[in-house]
């Protein structure tokens, strides 16, 4: 086949000196394939083959596990590190769960790509990280329904939570108020105080799709966390 762009997601060692991989790509969403020699040391395929680097591949195979036939660089890696490369390998954690293998995920590889760019500036990390959650949920199609769980309008006075259920929002004590859920709905992302409501809708819309197993991205985003309130 031609080859498309990819992003590599997540690798493993398979066989010897192979290496199992899991590559977001531009018309085929995430795909599993064997790259040999992808654990060689020494090896082009490793070489190549690294988080968060631009890439050209192309497979065979017309199962679920495919066998790259190419890959090549098609640009610099994104260079990160602190809490932007753990909001990377967040991002590549999610997608790896998230996606069926083989559902067009155009838009997802398109915010992804957008994120790469954004993680090295702090003041644009959080809004593209939800922009690019948000394709997720979209692609899934499971993104949040702002009403009420029988399609009433929030009352921008009272507070809500997300119930997962139903995909709206339920009166609570304890929530977001609705005047804020209005702005999320309308895309307005840049509003000031808006990006703590924002990462807890999102949360709470990924949570039921990731599952009760913990994101190993976020555990040692805490314990970065944890390391910085130490005297």
């Amino acid at each position: 086949m031609t080859a498309e762009p990819a992003f590599l997601l997540h690798r493993r060692a398979y066989r010897e000196t192979s290496a199992l991989v899991d590559l977001l790509t531009l018309n085929h969403g995430r795909i599993r394939a064997v790259a040999h020699g992808g654990q060689r040391p020494g090896s082009k395929s490793r070489q190549r083959l690294q988080p968060f680097t631009p890439l050209f591949v192309s497979w065979r195979g017309d199962r679920e596990l495919k066998r790259l036939t190419l890959m090549e660089s098609r640009g610099h890696t994104a260079l990160l590190a602190g809490e932007g490369l753990l909001c990377g390998l967040y991002a590549n954690e999610i997608a790896t769960r998230l996606l069926p293998l083989e559902l067009n995920a155009t838009d997802v590889f398109a915010f992804y790509s957008a994120l790469l760019d954004a993680l090295p500036v702090p003041a644009e990390r959080g809004l593209a990280l939800r922009r690019y959650e948000w394709a997720l949920l979209d692609v899934l199609d499971a993104t949040p329904r702002f009403c009420t769980p029988d399609g009433g309008a929030l009352d921008p006075h009272q507070r809500y939570r997300f119930d997962a259920n139903s995909r709206a929002f339920m009166a609570a004590e304890q929530g977001i108020e609705g005047r804020t859920l209005r702005y999320i709905e309308q895309g307005d992302w840049q509003a000031t105080g808006l990006a703590s409501a924002l990462k807890a809708v999102m949360r709470a819309a990924l949570a039921p799709h990731l599952g009760p197993t913990a994101l190993r991205s976020r555990e040692l985003m805490l314990d970065l966390a944890r390391r910085r309130q130490r005297p």
